[in-house]
C-alpha cells in the first residue's frame, strides 16, 4: 500500500484530519498494515480487516469489522444501526478524546487482532431470519410470480430489500417502496444495482 493514498485521504478531510491522523498513528503503532479500502482507510492483520478510519458529520470513529465479538469492558462500542450484525464504533468528536483513549483503544486493536487470530466469526442473521414486512407478503400473494422472482435472488439483495422496506415507517412508505423495486427484481438486480 502506497501511503500517499491515505495521505491525500486525510489532507481532503478537513473537518476530522488532526483525529484522523492521531488514529492512523495509533493502528500503526499496534503493528496494523495500512490500506484502502471503501474509499477509507483500512488497518489490517495478516489479511485481514481490523479497523477503518471514517468521519461523519457529528464525529470520526474507528470502526472494528468484528466488534460484535469484543469484550468492550469500557463500554464504548456503538453499533451503527440496528441493522449492523458485525461491525461495532468508538466514535470521537475531538483530538483530546483520542488521546484519553489512547491505551484502551490500542487495547480494543489487540484485542481485535486476537479475534482474527483464532478464526471467530460473528454468527450473521440468515434470510429467512428477517422479518417480511406485511406489504410485501401480500404482494407475494397476489402476484406469485413476483414472489418467485424475489426468492430466486441472492441472499444479500433479498436482505437488501428486506432492510430497505421495513426501514419505512408508515405502511403507505413501505408499499411506495415495494412498487418502485419490482421492475429491479423482476429483472435479477439488487436495490443498488443499475
Amino acid at each position: 500500500m502506497n501511503p500517499k493514498v491515505i495521505d491525500r485521504f486525510l489532507d481532503r478531510a478537513k473537518k476530522w484530519n488532526d483525529e484522523m491522523r492521531l488514529l492512523r498513528k495509533i493502528c500503526l503503532d499496534c503493528g496494523l498494515a495500512e490500506d484502502f479500502k471503501w474509499m477509507h482507510p483500512c488497518y489490517t492483520f495478516q489479511g485481514k480487516n481490523i479497523v477503518l478510519i471514517h468521519g461523519f458529520k457529528e464525529y470520526c470513529a474507528l470502526l472494528f469489522h468484528k466488534g460484535a465479538l469484543l469484550g468492550d469492558v469500557e463500554n464504548i462500542l456503538v453499533q451503527q444501526t440496528e441493522n449492523v450484525q458485525a461491525a461495532r464504533q468508538i466514535r470521537f468528536t475531538s483530538k483530546q478524546q483520542i488521546i484519553e483513549l489512547e491505551r484502551t483503544i490500542k487495547a480494543y486493536i489487540f484485542e481485535a487482532m486476537e479475534v482474527e487470530k483464532s478464526g471467530a466469526e460473528v454468527k450473521m442473521k440468515k434470510t429467512s431470519e428477517f422479518d417480511v414486512p406485511e406489504e410485501l407478503q401480500e404482494k407475494f400473494n397476489e402476484d406469485p410470480d413476483f414472489e418467485t422472482a424475489f426468492k430466486k435472488l441472492t441472499p444479500g439483495r433479498q436482505r437488501g430489500y428486506l432492510l430497505h422496506f421495513s426501514g419505512a415507517k408508515q405502511s403507505k412508505t413501505r408499499e411506495s417502496r415495494i412498487e418502485k423495486c419490482i421492475p429491479k427484481i423482476f429483472k435479477g438486480k439488487g436495490l443498488n444495482d443499475r
